[in-house]
């Protein structure tokens, strides 16, 4: 921490408004670099357990005796939940009460240009790390794969506005890398100092992107994204008015300042080592990974033996036929072999059905189990007299069941088959 005289007094306001940031951002990436270090998963559960059980047992009685709310659901897939709104406001509380008993307990300094700089190295890494590893997974598309087999046949009324981002975004190979290599730059500037306004501003231009369509389209991700942003606003703000007078007032400006870390010509040769071999290192890991998700759930990810949407063209129900009405809520349309482990029944009122697959290719058969009921089971034969026909036959909720279906050819859907054309007449809008 700087002593008095060593630079340039800062004001009350500034000293005060330093200090709830610092607080605040060293609460909020506490685990920064833990939660990166995915090669020792063992080691990382070791050093968060405790971190994690002191939240577990403090946010539900925050909740309980501040909100008078029941927090039931840790944190998962959804970055939003009622848990993370209280954290959110325990890290407000914290960070004021620290502000306070700083500002009173220490007087002497009147500024903090180290601590300012350590804190703008820990922020820019995290941030950087976090904007490459969300590249990654776009510039190799795993994050949002293309539209599967049983979301193209999903009335598009029926999606959610989350799924019709993921659609939307899935649908676009070259889109999916023009967003990616933009979160990737950004975090990768992020990593020097002498571009890291330039990988803020990047950062501030594709995050702000990012929240809009999270909030636009009830992407349970909201508070997360907020907060990258707000630290990439952060990491730009000392600029401010360099950034005015050029966009702005139209004003030439001076060099910012770029002292080095550390008084040691070896210590900053060494963290400079450092920071490029984890660069290099987390940057080449980041897409390997993003590979990697893409073969178990993404586009390059392995394909039902029996891939493909099959129609109906016979019903029967314990020896039955069904006609093929859309007021039969019991007779099968479609079904959609897409991911080894997942079946997928649409009925004639267009609804879906999913199931757990188990596919046994030797003995012919289907093993289903609900995902909301584990102890439902069903078994089903299935024979397969050519490539494009298919035989089911078994029990099903208590009833014999008796399919007959033929495979039909996902291109006739125009998200998948449409593509990219230079010259267009007239617009193609369907």
């Amino acid at each position: 921490m700087g002593e008095p005289g060593t630079s340039p007094d800062w004001s009350l306001g500034k000293r005060i408004l330093f200090r709830f940031v610092f607080a605040y951002l060293l609460l909020y990436n506490l685990t920064f670099p833990l939660n990166f270090l995915v090669f020792a998963p063992k080691l990382v559960e070791e050093i968060s357990k405790p971190y994690e059980n002191f939240w577990n047992a403090l946010v539900p009685v925050v909740g309980k005796h501040v909100f008078d709310v029941e927090i039931t659901v840790r944190p998962n897939g959804s970055g939003d939940t009622t848990y993370n709104y209280v954290q959110v406001f325990c890290y407000l509380v914290m960070s004021i009460a620290a502000t306070i008993v700083w500002s009173l307990l220490d007087r002497r300094h009147t500024s903090y240009p180290t601590l300012s700089a350590f804190l703008r190295v820990w922020v820019r890494f995290s941030l950087a790390f976090t904007m490459m590893l969300y590249g990654s997974v776009k510039i190799i598309k795993s994050q949002f794969p293309g539209p599967s087999l049983d979301r193209l046949l999903q009335p598009f009324g029926d999606a959610s506005p989350m799924g019709l981002l993921w659609t939307f975004m899935g649908a676009s190979a070259s889109y999916n890398v023009f967003t990616g290599a933009g979160e990737f730059l950004g975090g990768l500037l992020l990593t020097t100092r002498r571009t890291t306004l330039l990988g803020a501003l990047v950062s501030i231009g594709v995050l702000s992107n990012v929240v809009m369509l999270n909030f636009s389209y009830d992407v349970p991700v909201k508070l997360f994204s907020l907060h990258l942003l707000a630290m990439a606003v952060f990491l730009a703000a000392p600029d401010w008015r360099r950034l005015a007078n050029v966009f702005l007032l139209n004003r030439g400006t001076h060099a910012a300042p770029a002292p080095p870390l550390f008084r040691s010509t070896w210590l900053n040769i060494t963290a400079i080592t450092v920071r490029t071999l984890l660069v290099i290192g987390f940057g080449g890991w980041t897409l390997w990974q993003a590979n990697e998700s893409s073969k178990k759930y993404g586009d390059l990810a392995e394909k039902s033996p029996l891939y493909g949407i099959w129609n109906v063209e016979e019903f029967a129900i314990d020896g039955k036929v069904h006609p093929p009405l859309a007021t039969d809520e019991s007779r099968w349309r479609r079904v959609v072999f897409d991911y080894p482990k997942m079946l997928g029944v649409q009925l004639m009122s267009s609804s879906r059905q999913r199931y757990i697959l188990e596919l046994d290719p030797e003995a012919r058969t289907l093993a289903l189990t609900k995902r909301d009921d584990p102890k439902w089971k069903a078994e089903i034969a299935y024979q397969r007299p050519d490539s494009d026909t298919l035989v089911l036959d078994g029990k099903l909720d208590g009833h014999s069941i008796k399919v007959n279906l033929r495979r039909t050819d996902p291109s006739q859907f125009l998200l998948v088959s449409r593509g990219f054309h230079w010259i267009n007449e007239y617009p193609f809008n369907r």
